[in-house]
């Protein structure tokens, strides 16, 4: 009698366990959560620091350095922790692989494809950010690009088993024969055999839930995008890519000169606008370099 109800119980655990993973997501991916990382009960939110770009050209931006409160720029990753998955959101500007962290800032110079260059000072890897929250990247269930600059991919091959979700148009840019110059193809090259989910709509709520939803925002680059996060205590939240860079850009209305339609992210501009009237939610600049060191960094997490 003990070994038949064991053998009940066994089939009945097995059977939840079938059951909870075809409940999936709302983009109908399953993810375990890793062992020693118990899923949130409400949507988290992790900030990780993957460095500041030094930027010296404030007239790519259409300003006088003296109109900015600072050139530097902030370069952020994240990760969102939702109790059926996860999403990691811009991947750093400088790859893992690239350098070893000792824990003191290291300058790292780079050269793209079109020749420009850039130095970006970093202290944390991601993988090592993720590794302190008990993730590790095998654990990540969704992979989103904000676009496809090379300070937003930098670490997207450690991704690539995570389901992609990406518009059209900006993977066809990534993999073109002449990639645009911005880009660090090598970065992303191991994404070309993910699985990818191609949004079609202007909207794509990954969970299902409302609480994590990618909205289009073009202009920047053909598939831009932005990520609205809805916190159970900090609230509506939505990280830019680069809708913004700098918040004078915001208040003076300025696009960069190497955009790749002035025109879309205007439009872009003002739909976000209303949409941040209409929610109150917060816009988060990524590139801010100020407002960026206001926020508190993982493993302390919004929720």
């Amino acid at each position: 009698m003990k070994r038949n109800l064991v053998l009940s119980f066994l089939a009945i655990a097995a059977a939840a366990l079938v059951l909870n993973a075809q409940a999936g997501s709302g983009g109908g991916i399953t993810s375990s959560a890793p062992q020693n990382v118990r899923p949130p009960r409400f949507l988290r939110l992790y900030v990780f620091d993957c460095g500041t770009l030094h930027n010296s050209d404030a007239g790519r931006y259409r300003f006088k350095k003296e109109e900015l409160a600072t050139t530097e720029m902030s370069v952020a990753c994240f990760l969102i922790a939702h109790p059926k998955g996860t999403l990691v959101w811009d991947t750093g500007a400088v790859p893992d692989n690239a350098w070893t962290p000792t824990g003191i800032p290291m300058t790292q110079h780079i050269v793209l494809p079109d020749s420009q260059q850039r130095d970006i000072t970093v202290v944390k890897s991601l993988k090592g950010q993720l590794s302190e929250l008990g993730y590790s990247p095998s654990d990540i269930t969704y992979l989103v690009l904000s676009h496809y600059h090379y300070d937003h991919t930098a670490n997207a091959n450690e991704f690539a088993g995570a389901a992609w979700l990406v518009r059209q148009v900006e993977r066809e840019a990534m993999f073109a024969k002449q990639p645009p110059g911005t880009t660090q193809p090598s970065t992303y090259s191991a994404l070309r055999n993910s699985k990818t989910i191609i949004l079609g709509t202007d909207e794509h709520d990954v969970f299902g839930d409302g609480t994590v939803v990618i909205k289009s925002a073009p202009g920047h680059t053909p598939g831009h995008q932005v990520l609205y996060l809805k916190l159970a205590k900090t609230g509506g939240v939505v990280l830019s890519g680069d809708l913004y860079h700098y918040p004078e850009e915001r208040r003076l209305d300025r696009v960069p000169t190497f955009d790749f339609n002035e025109e879309q992210t205007r439009a872009s501009r003002v739909m976000i606008e209303a949409f941040l009237k209409k929610t109150g939610a917060q816009l988060w600049i990524q590139h801010d370099f100020i407002g960026n060191a206001k926020l508190k960094k993982a493993p302390n997490f919004y929720e």
